[in-house]
């Protein structure tokens, strides 16, 4: 799957004298990201030749990913001349595997990703999770990711690690500072979770990093988006609206790595009073209750991704209410995410989670909104489209990061399983 590992770059950079294990290490990574970003299986020969190194060096380096479950042989081609066909090389799919997870307001979520960026356990657990206190969220969470893990084992795989989507402020270590909408506040989420068999130790990848939903779902779209997506504000709507910055490849994360706050920019500053304690953020106005309710559809109760499939069928329908109800929601996304355009000058909106399905209807007023107030637009539009990985994009994002550390240092992961 080269969409996953579309940014990956490879370099073939000498600095010198390097010690024999660093050299070990250096050229593993190399080919291994070769392959990982290859539009079809390379050849040994292959990637000799576009790495620079000996066909022996890359004869022994890609024997050892074999033996370590990171690279498989593929089937030859069709023969079309004498000798023998070479056999070209892939990500093994049998291998390492990441945890995703993702505690969001109305729902739980388990994700594990192969090392080809596949989707090989997704379970989901529908609750409204504002009266639970955040220990028995956890709890519930840690439940789901057994039995995702059990699945995972059952199909050879190895969980190398693990990642947790949060819908709110988190510091370094894991402490989330605060998620209005789940009411947590200062909430220590690895030592909730310690001593919780999630995934296996492996050098160099810690068993659980914790990050907010929207920088996860992000991560997800740069490595799984169409290609030349290097630059662009991915919009994560659910109860509550996050976003991840994408700079030329590079996740933004802010001086303290809070960025992304989309949903509490004010798009009336006299509005409605938002959980944050301002007024008029945008989540008052195109969160999904605040859609739900225009829609006729308050009081629901609908998880986010039934909620979304609903309202995509009363518009499909051509239900005005809920037309109206998108149409403003969009238009006040818009204006929001106008600010962001001019301010970072990007080039590419995506709509994920919850407004992954509703993009049909969100897109023109979103569209319309940023032609008329980014300043740049006459002449160089913004393409708004639908995310890639759809509404499970926190928790595959998280899930892709922990095999992408593994792409990154292989070397880790051979120490372990040799």
């Amino acid at each position: 799957m080269a969409a996953l590992w579309q940014c990956q770059g490879v370099t073939n950079t000498s600095t010198g004298a390097v010690r024999q294990g660093s050299l070990r290490e250096l050229n593993l990574a190399v080919v291994l990201r070769r392959i990982a970003a290859a539009d079809r299986p390379p050849s040994r020969a292959e990637l000799a030749a576009a790495t620079g190194l000996t066909r022996a060096t890359v004869s022994a380096v890609v024997d050892d990913l074999i033996a370590g479950r990171l690279v498989a042989e593929a089937e030859p081609a069709p023969r079309t001349g004498a000798g023998r066909p070479a056999r070209g090389l892939v990500l093994a799919a049998d291998g390492p595997a990441g945890l995703g997870l993702e505690v969001n307001v109305d729902y739980l979520a388990a994700c594990v990703v192969d090392l080809t960026g596949a989707v090989r356990q997704h379970l989901v657990d529908r609750a409204d999770l504002r009266p639970v206190s955040p220990a028995d969220a956890l709890d519930r969470l840690a439940a789901l990711a057994a039995a995702a893990r059990a699945a995972a084992v059952r199909e050879g795989l190895t969980l190398a690690g693990a990642a947790l989507a949060v819908p709110g402020l988190v510091s370094d270590g894991g402490l989330v500072r605060l998620a209005p909408n789940l009411g947590w506040r200062d909430v220590d989420v690895p030592g909730l979770l310690a001593g919780r068999p999630l995934a296996e130790p492996v050098d160099g990848i810690p068993p659980l990093v914790v990050d907010n939903e929207a920088n996860l779902a992000a991560l997800g779209e740069l490595h799984a988006g169409p290609p030349g997506s290097a630059s662009f504000l991915h919009v994560s709507g659910e109860i509550g609206i996050g976003a991840g910055i994408v700079l030329d490849g590079v996740l933004y994360r802010g001086a303290r790595g809070w960025s992304g706050e989309l949903g509490h920019i004010p798009v009336d500053p006299r509005g409605r009073p938002c959980r944050c304690g301002g007024q008029g953020c945008l989540e008052r106005y195109a969160g999904q209750e605040a859609i739900l309710a225009a829609a006729g559809l308050a009081g629901a109760d609908l998880p986010a991704d039934t909620a979304a499939t609903r309202l995509a069928d009363l518009a499909e329908a051509g239900d005005p209410a809920t037309l109206t109800a998108l149409t403003d929601a969009g238009t006040a996304l818009g204006v929001a995410v106008a600010g962001v355009v001019n301010l970072l000058d990007l080039d590419t909106v995506v709509l994920g989670g919850g407004y992954a399905p509703l993009a049909r209807w969100l897109s023109p007023p979103v569209i319309a909104e940023v032609s008329r107030r980014v300043l740049t637009a006459a002449w160089s539009p913004v393409t708004v489209r639908p995310a890639a990985l759809g509404a499970q994009s926190a928790a595959v994002g998280g899930a892709a990061s922990v095999v992408r550390r593994i792409v990154d240092r292989p070397v880790g992961w051979l120490a372990r399983s040799s």
